[in-house]
């Protein structure tokens, strides 16, 4: 069974989000072993360009602890992708990868560092979502793309 590890910034202090998670969460338990670490985020405590790098570098300096696998940075500048491309892609990469990690950044995004030893970069939209909201909907289209996988009904 693949090991999906989702390293996140920042916590959910939304009972909403929290009941989604953790629905997507037991869903997916028949399909893979997954982990979700939550991680503090540095906070820029003012909105100047060297304060927010700051915070990106010292959220990077702890993420890089957690990646195993086929990593996996969701931002903005990744190639935005199908549900069922999304599906083909986790299939794949579970040949050769017997875990993969999936980086939700913070609310300032993440670090280049991260991004450039990723294996690679994904976009969910052009639009932009609270890094909270990315989890449940992370979470929801591995739900997803493993019943696509399976064969199992819920892709539409």
């Amino acid at each position: 069974m693949i090991k999906i590890n989702i390293i996140a910034v920042g916590d959910i202090k939304e009972k909403y989000l929290k009941e989604a998670i953790d629905e997507y969460s037991k869903r997916l338990t028949r399909f893979c072993e997954l982990k979700i670490i939550e991680l503090k985020e540095n906070v820029a405590y003012d909105n100047s360009n060297k304060s927010i790098e700051q915070a990106l570098i010292k959220d990077a300096t702890i993420i890089e602890k957690y990646l195993k696998g086929y990593v996996i940075a969701l931002c903005v500048e990744g190639g935005a992708i199908t549900s069922t491309d999304f599906a083909n892609k986790i299939k794949k990469i579970s040949l050769t990868n017997s875990e993969i990690s999936f980086i939700i950044g913070a609310s300032n995004g993440l670090h280049d560092s991260i991004k450039n030893i990723s294996n690679e970069k994904i976009s969910f939209s052009y639009l932009t979502f609270p890094h909270q909201l990315m989890r449940v909907i992370l979470l929801e289209q591995l739900y997803r793309a493993f019943t696509i996988i399976n064969n199992i009904s819920y892709h539409k």
